[in-house]
């Protein structure tokens, strides 16, 4: 692969990658609760269905999507929906007033969390059609592809946690954690909402 195509993929594919999204969402939420060293599983879910997804994509999935494009909207749906669950998961400790506790998300968490994401599945399907071969040469550029997507995802990804644990810093005691609660969970509800309008 030239240099040129790499820049032009980086081009296309790092704004979408690093924009905020269900994922990267989750992602800062859970590194300003758990920190980056436990938030770790989780990131291996969402990435580990993310390269699941790419090469499903790339070794023709991506077809089939396109040709019935009610699969986007409920995945869109689905997706939304268990958004509002870990939305209400973080701010029900600031509606009650309880302590919060942190809702830990791990690796099943980070499957269904990647699975059902909608805007996921789009990336993947533009990324091949914009970028993939036809032909000869179409299995090493499917593979090619997904591994650059997984190493862009794995630094994006590790950046959102980062970024949320460095927040968590700025943000302590009784009040802090209600601050966060409100944040993430509002963020994960906006998130849902934009995905069932888009």
């Amino acid at each position: 692969m030239s240099l040129s195509f790499i820049a032009a993929w980086l081009a296309v594919m790092f704004p979408l990658v690093f924009s905020p999204g269900p994922a990267n969402v989750v992602f800062a939420a859970s590194g300003a609760q758990l920190g980056v060293k436990r938030s770790l599983p989780l990131m291996a879910g969402i990435d580990l269905v993310f390269l699941l997804k790419s090469l499903l994509v790339g070794f023709g999935l991506g077809a089939v999507m396109q040709e019935y494009p009610q699969s986007y909207a409920i995945l869109r749906t689905a997706g939304a929906c268990y958004l509002f669950y870990l939305g209400y998961c973080f701010f029900r400790p600031a509606l009650s007033g309880e302590p919060a506790a942190p809702k830990i998300l791990g690796f099943k968490d980070g499957l269904i969390i990647q699975l059902l994401n909608a805007k996921g599945w789009v990336m993947v399907v533009l990324m091949f059609s914009l970028f993939g071969a036809q032909g000869e040469g179409a299995t090493a550029r499917a593979l090619w592809l997904a591994a650059m997507l997984a190493c862009l995802n794995i630094c994006t990804h590790l950046a959102w946690i980062a970024a949320g644990a460095v927040l968590v810093k700025r943000l302590t005691g009784g009040l802090g954690q209600h601050v966060q609660a409100v944040l993430f969970g509002g963020g994960l509800i906006v998130v849902g909402v934009w995905l069932l309008l888009g």
